[in-house]
């Protein structure tokens, strides 16, 4: 898992996994989803991509998961947790880095929303949950319209949680696959790595 270390945020400690790289040209902070943590498939092959490509990776764990509770917390408290996050690993290990955002799932609307304030150079969304299964119009498709900075998602054909449209700055991969993104990780880790060598210098 690479050194692990807690940082406080105002909703509880949260737990960050460092896989750091030498002579670093970025950075990609990856949160976790809903129910799952960050030893979720698709967040290991976008990790892998990330280092190939020169940049440190950050896998960050919300307080909650920390806590040892299951049920998420509230957008707001997420998004909080995690600009905390984002301001320490700045004055540390991430320092005058352009940082990259993402997720899975639920971690991929966190990094979305937070993209503006937090200064992001990107946004990484592995299985956007485009709406609620069955409820497409109930779309969540403003988070990502909100993104300001090149944002690539990756999503399973057989997702039953939608599929973003492809938008001016923001490019849509499809794989097969369900919203676990577990039946081509080579595919994601592709992906990945071509699109964030695509935005570095």
């Amino acid at each position: 898992m690479g050194e692990s270390r807690e940082i406080g945020t105002p909703h509880g400690p949260a737990r960050v996994h460092l896989h750091l790289v030498e002579h670093a040209r970025g950075a990609l902070v990856l949160g976790h989803g809903a129910g799952g943590g960050v030893e979720a498939p698709d967040l290991k092959a976008a990790t892998r991509a990330a280092r190939e490509a020169g940049l440190h990776v950050v896998l960050s764990e919300q307080p909650y998961r920390v806590a040892g509770r299951r049920a998420p917390a509230p957008a707001g408290q997420l998004d909080t947790a995690w600009l905390a996050v984002v301001a320490a690993l700045r004055e540390a290990e991430l320092a005058g880095l352009p940082l990259f955002f993402g997720g899975r799932s639920s971690g991929a609307r966190v990094a979305c929303r937070c993209a503006g304030e937090g200064e992001a150079a990107g946004v990484v969304c592995l299985a956007f949950p485009e709406h609620p299964p069955g409820r497409p119009e109930k779309h969540r498709r403003a988070e990502i319209d909100g993104v300001a900075v090149p944002v690539l998602v990756i999503q399973g054909d057989r997702d039953p949680f939608g599929c973003p449209p492809p938008a001016p700055g923001c490019e849509v991969v499809v794989l097969p696959g369900d919203h676990s993104l577990k039946k081509d990780l080579p595919a994601v880790e592709r992906s990945v790595g071509e699109w964030l060598a695509r935005q570095l210098p």
